[in-house]
């Protein structure tokens, strides 16, 4: 199994890893700021987070306490850059429902 993919999920090489790692627009799929200061981010992290059977794991949504208290509460990865966004809005309005 290949270690490095690019967003469509294409298996890549280190160097070309290693340029699209440092493109923020590119490793950035999406971010919420919620009401009560929680961050919700989604992105892009080009290397398999797959430790078993199953397709290669390059997305990651993660919940953090803000976007200057980098506290996480959640953490979500996925295969492709749909089900990322998917995702994405669940953790959105699931942390949007679990507020005061």
């Amino acid at each position: 199994m290949n270690l490095y993919y690019d967003r469509q999920g294409h298996p890549i090489t280190l160097k070309t890893f290693g340029k699209l790692i440092e493109d923020l627009d590119y490793r950035r799929i999406l971010e919420t700021t919620l009401p009560d200061g929680k961050w919700v981010s989604t992105v892009w992290l080009g290397i398999n987070h797959q430790f078993g059977q199953g397709p290669p794991l390059i997305f990651e949504t993660m919940v953090f306490e803000s976007r200057d208290n980098l506290s996480d509460i959640a953490c979500q990865r996925y295969s492709t850059e749909d089900d990322a966004i998917i995702g994405h809005q669940e953790m959105v309005a699931q942390y949007q429902l679990s507020e005061p």
